[in-house]
């Protein structure tokens, strides 16, 4: 498969919301890394923002976001895909609202991935931090 072909298949995933078909498109050992504090990894308001690295893990991922938002107030918008051979940079922006909090937010991401033999290697995403802890916090 080609990178976009693979991408176009992930996004889609996605939106399905099955966190065991996304995950299939992962390798293991793949480097998924989230740009955030490292301080703010793992909290329990946002479990999902940690380094993974199995397809267990990229379930897991899916599982908790859909777990602590609102999935009726969900929406992503895929604004680009920009491919240069193995890696893909899709940009778009993400709409949710925290489950905890009931605060919605938006954030604009970019995410890089590598694609080799089929799956995903890479998985690389810059995001506003700050408006997702923010629609975490407890007033």
């Amino acid at each position: 498969m080609t990178t976009r072909a693979v991408v176009e298949d992930l996004l889609g995933r996605i939106g399905s919301g099955d966190p065991e078909r996304i995950a299939e498109l992962y390798a293991d050992g793949a480097d998924w890394k989230l740009d955030w504090p490292q301080d703010e990894h793992g909290r329990s308001a946002t479990p999902w923002i940690r380094h993974k690295s199995t397809r267990t893990e990229a379930a897991a991922h899916f599982r908790a976001i859909a777990e602590h938002h609102v999935p009726e107030q969900a929406d992503t918008r895929i604004e680009q895909i920009l491919i240069d051979d193995s890696h893909a940079v899709v940009l778009g922006e993400i709409r949710q609202t925290a489950k905890a909090t009931g605060r919605a937010y938006r954030s604009r991401f970019a995410l890089h991935l590598t694609v080799e033999h089929g799956l995903i290697t890479r998985h690389h995403v810059y995001e506003d931090s700050l408006a997702v802890a923010r629609a975490f916090d407890s007033p």
